[in-house]
């Protein structure tokens, strides 16, 4: 999702190889990113633009007013199966395709409110319950959801509201009943009236008690403001050297834990998911597919079962009207129209137009007179080489200056020194142009070309009114068509910058059955983001920082001890627990254009040719590893034992393929068979896998969810310790797979009512998991209260039960 379609990307890339070689050239030499903008959006022909158009009407992005009925009566088979959250997400598709003030938009909101009162979301059920009769419910169906609304005040604790509501709704029903004789709808409200006021008095005779919002939680220390950096810790600053380009050290010893940086997204765009082109083949037109835009705000990245719509189209939703508003000020007025466009662009295309927009509302004047002098051919050129000014050099004691005549500002920072999270940093971040295969730049030049030409068509005056605001006064004003090509190429810099810039912000989603004792979860990618400070972070593989988002906020916090003068350190997805050295090298030079020589690189030249312990092989008569390559030969010098690599990795195929059938019938509840099938590929792993090999090491996972869901809480615990111990290998014993893992550990043993044995790995998960993820997730809220509840239990002896 991040570059366009398949369709769009093969159509200009064929489009690039028909072109004469003159052309190509000329692209391919073009050393500023007018030049290769100009030259490539001249190439952009009517029938391209036709093309692209086709492709982006695939996309169902509009209101479709037949769409309504369809959701309601979906979510209503879904409510009737007791799947109220399902149910939701159809109702808020319902809603989505609806337009405000008609009554199929009242029923979707109504319909939902019932869906989130049986999920005990009783405030967000009062809202829709408001929502439904602003926008025109039915006056025959207000009974039904007057009774909802006062139920959900008696549960609320907002008796007086209550209690109001209640008589609001006597008073109406007496009436109706003189006046028609269908009294058996009313007898029922009757009937739940009553029992509501016997609620109110049970609660109103209740001893006051105090909230729990008033126990002591735990609360990350506040940044301690840089004056430098903005959103970062005084603990770190900010230095540049040819070599690491800008970076941040330590100015003092930092501890584990640290809080380092917290930064707002300058810009985020919600990764869709599974949203594909309608299938014209397709009966119905209408998706009834779960995807993350149907359950996370665009503006803020909240989850949310109930979303609020654009009024314009039906792809835009939001957690609360703060956020539509915002957005529609700041960027969708433009981006509405347009939806099915950008679907097909992809996301970087969406964040560096959304990144351009934003810019209208910052003091770019400088900016834009420096794209637009390059356009007039001033002699100044965009390239990175050119921009980076060695300032600074990075030594073991620290940061120094290195020259009396060398510039001291660094690129992103103001006039003062400081580097802040804004357009200015953004616009200062790396493009790497020359890096770029040619066809790769003009693919999205022409992509910024199509998507310039659509803006124009919509609208000519979107962004170019913009610049003659009171802020933008300082710039000279182009005229119009030099004011698209200033923007064009802004877009154009950013969509370069964002494959080595962007940040996929991301969650952790829980995966396992609903019902299931033990959360087993997994990281996903929620949307792309643009962090200003965090893009200050290199690489390494083995890094001493850690990473996690909260919304569209990420946190930086330390993972190890990191002493004053030394790099903070960050990794791009290549770790050292994950693959090897070559494939790590591979795999940042295709993406960052950079080799990397971290010491996790380095130590793994002399590895021996067994490879790491979790991907190893062993013999399967004197359990030593096995070494070699194509042919393997036991560690082990006195024994002769030997196989091929060829032979090893079919029959790990083959475990793999086992294993994956019995998670099939762990997933299908036939767990007795789950598991001997599992206990099979155990003994099968344990004849020529290492002991800490990643499949090894799965199983036991396996077998450990496969007993929980029985009951059997002593043996899942005995097969997650095992699996700790593969983690441990893999990942080390601080990790945030560790403590995904440990958490898991102290549910078992919290179920199972082993009070010491639980109380210990809570200890232990949260260590870890406070390390990186800090004290308001919700791991470390639950671990908080199975340690309470523990706590609270009278002591029984060692072991588990069950």
């Amino acid at each position: 999702m991040d570059l366009p379609v398949d369709e769009w990307k093969s159509y200009v890339l064929q489009k690039w190889s028909l072109l004469p070689e003159s052309i190509q050239v000329t692209i391919s030499s073009a050393k500023t990113l007018s030049e290769i903008f100009l030259h490539s959006s001249s190439l952009l022909r009517p029938e391209d633009e036709t093309f692209l158009e086709r492709l982006s009407r695939g996309y169902l992005v509009g209101k479709d007013p037949s769409a309504p009925p369809f959701y309601r009566e979906e979510g209503n088979r879904k409510f009737q199966e007791k799947d109220y959250a399902g149910a939701a997400v159809l109702y808020s598709k319902g809603v989505s395709h609806s337009r405000p003030n008609t009554e199929d938009c009242s029923l979707c909101y109504a319909n939902r409110s019932a869906a989130l009162f049986h999920l005990g979301h009783y405030q967000t059920c009062l809202e829709d319950i408001i929502r439904a009769q602003m926008h025109g419910y039915p006056e025959r169906l207000q009974p039904k959801l007057t009774l909802r609304k006062a139920e959900c005040l008696v549960t609320l604790g907002r008796l007086k509201e209550a209690s109001h509501t209640i008589s609001a709704l006597e008073l109406e029903s007496d009436l109706t009943a003189k006046s028609t004789s269908v009294v058996s709808p009313l007898q029922n409200i009757q009937k739940n009236l009553c029992l509501l006021k016997r609620k109110i008095q049970e609660k109103e005779n209740l001893p006051e008690t105090f909230p729990t919002t008033v126990a002591k939680h735990f609360e990350d220390r506040t940044l301690e403001e840089n004056k430098n950096i903005s959103n970062a810790s005084s603990s770190v600053a900010l230095c540049m050297d040819l070599l690491k380009g800008r970076h941040l050290i330590a100015t003092k010893d930092i501890l584990p834990g640290e809080l380092l940086v917290k930064e707002e997204a300058f810009v985020s765009v919600l990764n869709p998911g599974e949203m594909s082109p309608r299938p014209r083949s397709l009966e119905v037109k209408w998706d009834t597919r779960v995807t993350r835009g149907d359950l996370y705000c665009h503006k803020c990245l909240k989850h949310t079962l109930a979303t609020l719509p654009c009024d314009g189209c039906s792809y835009a939703r939001y957690c609360s009207q703060e956020c539509a508003q915002q957005a529609w000020a700041l960027y969708h007025s433009t981006e509405c129209s347009i939806g099915g466009l950008l679907l097909t662009l992809g996301i970087f295309c969406h964040v560096a137009l959304r990144l351009t927009l934003l810019s209208r509302f910052e003091d770019v004047g400088n900016i834009i007179q420096r794209i637009d002098d390059e356009i007039n051919n001033k002699d100044i050129c965009l390239s990175e080489s050119q921009s980076l000014v060695q300032t600074f050099t990075y030594g073991q004691g620290g940061s120094k200056e290195i020259g009396k005549d060398v510039e001291t500002q660094i690129p992103g920072c103001d006039t003062n020194g400081k580097y802040e999270n804004n357009y200015n940093a953004v616009f200062n971040l790396l493009p790497h142009t020359e890096n770029h295969s040619p066809e790769h730049k003009f693919l999205c030049a022409l992509s910024i070309s199509a998507l310039c030409g659509h803006l124009k068509a919509d609208d000519l005056q979107a962004i170019t009114t913009s610049l003659k605001s009171s802020k933008l006064k300082a710039a000279r004003a182009p005229q119009l068509c030099a004011d698209w090509n200033v923007w064009a190429v802004a877009m154009l810099r950013h969509l370069l910058q964002l494959q080595c810039n962007a940040q996929a912000v991301t969650t952790l989603q829980h995966t396992g059955p609903k019902e299931s004792d033990i959360t087993t979860s997994r990281q996903v990618r929620l949307a792309t983001g643009v962090f200003p400070v965090i893009s200050l972070l290199n690489h390494s593989c083995s890094p001493n920082t850690s990473v996690s988002f909260s919304g569209t906020v990420v946190t930086v916090r330390a993972t190890q001890h990191i002493g004053k003068g030394q790099e903070i350190l960050h990794c791009y997805g290549p770790h050292e627990s994950r693959m090897d050295a070559a494939e790590r090298r591979r795999k940042l030079r295709s993406q960052y254009f950079f080799d990397c020589s971290c010491p996790a690189c380095h130590s793994e030249e002399g590895r021996t040719a067994s490879g790491p312990r979790w991907e190893a092989f062993r013999c399967n008569s004197c359990r030593e590893l096995m070494q070699g390559d194509d042919i393997l030969f036991c560690g082990n010098r006195a024994c002769t034992e030997s196989a091929s690599r060829t032979h090893l990795a079919s029959r790990l195929r083959d475990l793999r393929q086992q294993v994956g059938a019995a998670r099939k019938l762990l997933s299908s509840g036939q767990l007795e068979r789950a598991i001997q099938q599992l206990l099979g590929c155990q003994q099968n792993a344990e004849s020529f896998l290492s002991a800490e090999h990643i499949v090894a090491g799965e199983i036991e996972d396996d077998l450990a969810q496969a007993y929980a869901a029985l009951g059997d809480w002593q043996k899942s615990a005995t097969h997650l310790q095992k699996s700790l111990r593969v983690v441990g290998a893999r990942h080390g014993p601080s990790s945030v797979e560790m403590g995904h893992e440990l958490f898991k550990l102290a549910q078992v043993l919290f179920n199972g009512f082993a009070i010491p044995e639980a109380l210990n790995a809570i200890q232990k998960a949260e260590k870890v998991l406070l390390m990186h993820y800090g004290p308001q997730s919700d791991e470390i809220q639950e671990l908080q209260k199975m340690r309470s509840c523990l706590l609270d239990l009278p002591p029984t002896p060692v072991g588990l039960s069950g």
